[in-house]
Order: structure tokens, then sequence, then C-alpha cells
């Protein structure tokens, strides 16, 4: 049985998900708040960092990218046409590069900033550090957010999907990451007319459906968010 500790507003657990559902894989969903540091969170990960996957109670497996190998190693590589980590060790590399874009340097510079200011702080207590949101910190994502979008919207431009002809890896963390965004009412769809038809693209799969119903208490999605066509 699979386990998955998880935030839905943790752009690294909504990657593993759509990577579980692109699957046809079903877990049991933890949702976790890292800053509470609770104690049995601690023993499986003492670094208290998301996502955490288990398997029949076996040993955790940590974070979004090191997830995604195990799931490819464990399934995606009996999935033949719809294994979303390529065959070619070029392409393969591609795929990487653009993950670790998404989760960490588009994660460092602009999801966690605005997920933190905006949703967590919200739900901590002043000696977790929640509070008053940090203006700064919101702007300066902001305007890194532009950057991101524009490069995504290149990506979607030169290639059939993000990583090249093929659905993969590159494109669900991509999503997972916009999506977090969009639910959050930040992304200035009408300037990047290309990178809005590639998420209109993943929006519309059935792996992606239960995060348009999904809601975090006291933080309302933008009004266009469900809509498949927006």
């Amino acid at each position: 049985m699979l386990i998955l500790h998880h935030h839905p507003m943790s752009a690294a657990s909504r990657f593993v998900r759509l990577v579980l559902g692109e699957y046809g894989e079903r877990a049991e969903l933890v949702e976790e708040r890292p800053w509470e540091r609770r104690p049995e969170f601690l023993a499986l990960n003492p670094a208290a960092t998301l996502p955490v996957l288990t398997e029949d109670r076996s040993v955790p497996i940590i974070g979004g990218t090191v997830v995604a190998e195990y799931l490819d190693e464990t399934r995606g590589a009996f999935q033949r046409e719809k294994r979303l980590l390529a065959e070619k060790p070029i392409e393969r590399a591609e795929i990487r590069r653009l993950v670790e874009w998404f989760l960490g340097k588009m994660d460092a510079e602009v999801t966690r900033y605005l997920v933190r200011e905006r949703v967590f702080k919200r739900e901590m207590r002043s000696n977790e550090g929640g509070g008053a949101p940090d203006a700064s910190a919101i702007r300066a994502a902001r305007a890194n957010l532009k950057n991101h979008m524009r490069y995504i919207g290149w990506l979607a431009e030169s290639r059939n999907w993000l990583s090249g002809s093929r659905l993969s890896y590159a494109d669900f963390s991509a999503a997972a990451a916009v999506s977090i965004l969009d639910y959050l009412g930040e992304v200035a769809w009408e300037e990047e007319p290309a990178a809005k038809d590639w998420y209109m693209r993943i929006k519309s799969r059935p792996s992606f459906r239960p995060f348009l119903v999904e809601r975090v208490r006291g933080v309302p999605p933008a009004a266009h968010y469900a809509e498949l066509d927006f």
C-alpha cells in the first residue's frame, strides 16, 4: 500500500500526485504541516520536508524527484509509450533538467515564497514563523514569476511538450508549480498565450481532476481555477 505524506500547496507533492495519477496508482494521502514537526512525521523524515512516500511500510522515499525516480523504476518502466521518463539518456537528461528547474529553481525563486507568505503564515503560530505577509518577498516572487512563465511559454512554443515530443515528468513538475500559483491567482495568463495553451492541455487530464475540487481552508481559489477552458 502506498502512503503519501504531502501538503496541497507543496509543488513537489503535487508533482508526485500527478505522476501517481498518470500511472493509475492510488495512495493514501496524509496531509502534513511540516512546520509543526509532528513526531511521527519526523520519524519518517527528520528534515521535515515533503513529500514522503512509503510502500508497504518499507523505507520512506523522500523528495519529489527521488519519489518520481522510484515510481519510474517500479511503474513507469512497464508503461511503454505512457512512460513519463524517456528511454534515451539524452532525453532523460533534459527531462531531469526541467524537473530540477521547476521543483528547484522556480520553487526557490517563486512558489515557496508566495505559498509561505499567502498561505502558510495564516496557519502558523507566531513561534513557528506565522504573522503578517512580507510584502517585499511577495513582490520579489511576483517579479521572478514573470521570467519563469516566459520560459514556459518559450518551451511550449518550441516543442510539442516542454521537454520534447512526448509528455513527461517535465510537464507535470511545471504543472504542479503553476497550478498552485494559478490557485492563488498569481499567473497573468494573457501575457503568455503559449503557456496557457499548454496548461489547458495538462489541466484537462484525468490525473489533474482532484486538484480542481480541492480547497485550502481560508484561501479560496481564483475564479477561473476549476475551469478547463478559461
